[in-house]
C-alpha cells in the first residue's frame, strides 16, 4: 500500500490535531481524558521541537560552507558572480523590509497573547539601547568562538563563522578540497537526517495543534486569515510591482515583456511549489524567451534556486513578527534587524527540500528568543502560502539574470 505524500500527511495531522483539540475542549479542561490527552500531546510536541533544535546546527553551517565554497567553480566569472550576488542581496532585502513592514503596520495577532507561549517567553527580555550600544552589541555577538557558539546554538554567530569557511575554501581552491568533500558528505549526512525527522511531522504537527486548540479560543482563527491575507498581499506587490520596476529600470524591458517570456516558469512553479523542479523549465524561458545569453544564465538561475528566495526571505521575517504578537512582544529595532539578517541567511542557506524550511523557520524565530513551538501555528497555513512563495522565488531568479546580463554587458 502506497503512503500518501508528505505534504498529504502533514495535512491529515493537521486536520486530526485540530479535530481532537475540538473534542478535548469540548470535554472541558478538569476531565481525566483532556488531561491525559494534553499531557500526551506535549510529550510528542516537545519531542518533535527538540529534534529540529538538535538538527539546526550542523544543517545551517554545513549548508551555508558548502554553499559558498561551491562559488570556487565560478571564481574566473568575478563580474557574473558579484553581480548576480550583488542582485540577490538587494532583492531579498528589499522583500524582507516589505515584509516586515506590512506586519508592523497591520499587526495581525495583536492583543491575542496565546497562553501556549507564556511559559516558553517568561525569560524573554526586551531591552532599549541607543543605535550605538545596539551595533557594538550586534558586532560582538556575531564574532564569537565558533565552538562556544556551535555548543550554545547561537545561530548568528554560527553562520558567519560558515560564510567565513566557505570563502576561506574558495580562496584555498584545490588546497581544501578534502575538506570541502567532508563537509559535503556532511551536508548530506544532516539532510538524511533530516528526512528521519521529518517522518514524524504528521504526528509532531498534530501533537502541537492537539495542544493549541484544546487551549485557545476562535480568535486564533481570525487572526491566522488575517495573516496570510496580509503574507499573500506582500508576497503578490514585492512579485507584481517591485520586482518588475527593479527590472525596467535596470535593463529597460517592459512588465508585459517579462511576463510573456516568464509565463511557463511562474505557472509551473506556482503549481509544483519547489524552485528545483521548475529549473528546467525556469532556465529554458530564461534563454529561449527573454534571451540571456546561455553562459550567464546557467550560472544565475541554478544559483538562484538554492540561494535566491525572496518569497521565503520575506515570509520568514513576517512570520516572526507574527508569532511575537501572538505571544504579547514588542521586539525592538535591534530585535527586528537581527530578524532581517537572519531571514535573509536562513533563506540563502536553505537547501532546497521543503522540510529545510521549516528547519531554517526555528533559526528565525530562536534568533530573537521566540519559540519554537510557534510552527505548529504556522505550519496548517505554509502549504498555501508555499505556492505564491515559490512564484515569486522563481521569479526573482529570472529578473536576476536579466540584470546581471545588463550589468555585465555595461561593464565590459
Amino acid at each position: 500500500m502506497k503512503l500518501p505524500s508528505l505534504n498529504m500527511q502533514i495535512l491529515l495531522g493537521a486536520l486530526s490535531g485540530v479535530g481532537m483539540g475540538l473534542w478535548l475542549a469540548g470535554m472541558g479542561p478538569s476531565s481525566a481524558a483532556t488531561q491525559h490527552g494534553l499531557y500526551a500531546a506535549g510529550l510528542i510536541g516537545t519531542v518533535f521541537i527538540d529534534l529540529l533544535k538538535m538538527i539546526l546546527v550542523p544543517l545551517v553551517f554545513t549548508s551555508i560552507a558548502v554553499g559558498v565554497a561551491n562559488l570556487r567553480a565560478h571564481r574566473q566569472m568575478h563580474r557574473v558572480w558579484l553581480a548576480t550576488l550583488g542582485f540577490f542581496v538587494f532583492s531579498m532585502a528589499v522583500a524582507i523590509v516589505l515584509g516586515l513592514t506590512a506586519i508592523n503596520w497591520f499587526e495581525p495577532g495583536k492583543g491575542l497573547n496565546l497562553a501556549l507561549f507564556h511559559d516558553a517567553m517568561q525569560n524573554f527580555e526586551a531591552k532599549q539601547m541607543t543605535l550605538g550600544e545596539f551595533a557594538q552589541g550586534f558586532l560582538h555577538g556575531l564574532f564569537v568562538n565558533p565552538f562556544a557558539a556551535l555548543a550554545q546554538g547561537n545561530v548568528l554567530a554560527i553562520v558567519i563563522f560558515a560564510l567565513f569557511v566557505g570563502i576561506a575554501l574558495v580562496a584555498g581552491g584545490e588546497r581544501y578540497r578534502n575538506i570541502l568533500a567532508l563537509l559535503q558528505e556532511g551536508l548530506e549526512l544532516t539532510l538524511r537526517i533530516v528526512g528521519w525527522i521529518m517522518r514524524l511531522a504528521p504526528l509532531g504537527i498534530m501533537a502541537l495543534l492537539v495542544k493549541l486548540v484544546a487551549t485557545q479560543d476562535a480568535a486564533l482563527l481570525a487572526t491566522l486569515g488575517k495573516f496570510v491575507v496580509v503574507i499573500i498581499g506582500t508576497t503578490l506587490l514585492h512579485g507584481a510591482v517591485l520586482l518588475p520596476l527593479i527590472l525596467y529600470l535596470v535593463t529597460g524591458v517592459t512588465p508585459l515583456k517579462f511576463w510573456r517570456g516568464a509565463r511557463e516558469a511562474l505557472v509551473t512553479a506556482f503549481a509544483t511549489s519547489s524552485s528545483s523542479a521548475t529549473l528546467p523549465v525556469t532556465l529554458r524561458c530564461v534563454e529561449q524567451h527573454l534571451h540571456v545569453k546561455p553562459e550567464i544564465a546557467g550560472f544565475v538561475v541554478p544559483l538562484g534556486a538554492t540561494i535566491n528566495m525572496d518569497g521565503t526571505a520575506l515570509y520568514e521575517a513576517a512570520a516572526a513578527l507574527f508569532v511575537a504578537n501572538l505571544a504579547g512582544i514588542d521586539l525592538n529595532l535591534m530585535q527586528q534587524l537581527i530578524v532581517f539578517f537572519t531571514a535573509m541567511l536562513g533563506a540563502i542557506g536553505a537547501p532546497g527540500i521543503p522540510s529545510a524550511g521549516m528547519v531554517t523557520m526555528v533559526m528565525v524565530l530562536q534568533s530573537v528568543g521566540l519559540p519554537a513551538e510557534a510552527i505548529a501555528i504556522l505550519l496548517p497555513i505554509d502549504r498555501v502560502l508555499d505556492a505564491f512563495r515559490t512564484a515569486v522565488n522563481v521569479e526573482g531568479d529570472m529578473v536576476g539574470s536579466l540584470v546581471v546580463q545588463k550589468l555585465v554587458r555595461a561593464a565590459a
